[in-house]
């Protein structure tokens, strides 16, 4: 017998939010009724980009549920951006955790968000979430993208810890080896990344405003410009950088999305972590 805390028996005997929105702008499908766990997702997101409505339907055990029924809770009255930043470890505590044998039922409360504001987004589902991606595991359709993301967001570390997070590895174990070979590569990178880390020396200003001013000509400015967009470099301030959005991206509605995943991760990752965007507008 599972031991479950009381905030998950309360929300898989009485759930909140079920059910669907006919007029939902952001919707999103996980798992599978064959696999034993089933989600759709409803999100009603308004021209402020908060989400004024959640809802869901889910076939499944009762963490399944309950973990559905607390997302939707988490993200009511919250903003795109603030949700963006929900992990399936932020389901399991607001439930006041979940059994190891359960946290697959997080993670595809997780997976089901990101799908929703794909959709919202307009982007094409198989280009932003885990779904992409060679199988792994034919018993429970989990792909390789979704392990290491998995593995990378929790720091699993054994096949057991995947299959309580993803259920791959979980029925014939033939995709067994095949875990187990992505567990030892990605410890290796994150040794080495360790070790690349700790030898890094701090940026100096002056070096720092090379990279930002790289990184925007030759990563950032390209990837809007495939959509009409453009960037233009303000001013930098330390690890403050200042930037005006050019083009299509001026009056479009997930601009803000644009400078805090595109602009801000981008600059985050190939120069320093840490550094802030800020929008100036013309």
């Amino acid at each position: 017998m599972w031991d479950y805390t009381d905030k998950v028996k309360e929300l898989y005997t009485n759930p909140k939010n079920v059910g669907k929105i006919d007029d939902a702008n952001a919707v999103s499908e996980v798992g599978s009724i064959v696999c034993g766990d089933a989600l759709k997702l409803y999100l009603k997101i308004d021209d402020k980009h908060v989400i004024r409505d959640a809802k869901f339907e889910t076939f499944g055990c009762g963490s399944a549920i309950a973990s559905s029924s607390a997302l939707t809770e988490m993200i009511i009255g919250k903003t795109v951006e603030e949700v963006e930043k929900i992990t399936n470890k932020d389901i399991a505590d607001f439930l006041g955790g979940l059994p190891e044998e359960k946290m697959h039922c997080s993670v595809m409360g997780n997976e089901a968000l990101e799908k929703a504001l794909a959709h919202w987004r307009g982007e094409k589902i198989a280009d932003h979430v885990d779904n992409e991606g060679e199988i792994v595991c034919q018993c429970f359709g989990v792909t390789e993208n979704l392990i290491r993301n998995v593995i990378r967001e929790n720091n699993l570390k054994t096949v057991e810890d995947v299959t309580n997070y993803t259920k791959a590895g979980g029925a014939c174990g033939t995709c067994i080896p095949k875990i187990e070979d992505i567990l030892h590569e990605m410890a290796g990178e994150a040794k080495k990344a360790e070790t690349t880390k700790a030898d890094k020396k701090p940026l100096t200003n002056i070096k720092r405003m090379q990279l930002v001013e790289e990184t925007i000509a030759n990563v950032i400015r390209p990837m809007l410009q495939k959509d009409g967009g453009d960037i233009e470099l303000i001013d930098i301030d330390g690890k403050d950088v200042h930037v005006g959005l050019r083009g299509h991206c001026v009056n479009c509605m997930v601009s803000d999305v644009t400078l805090k995943n595109t602009v801000e991760a981008k600059l985050r990752e190939f120069v320093e972590e840490g550094i802030t965007v800020h929008e100036v507008k013309s």
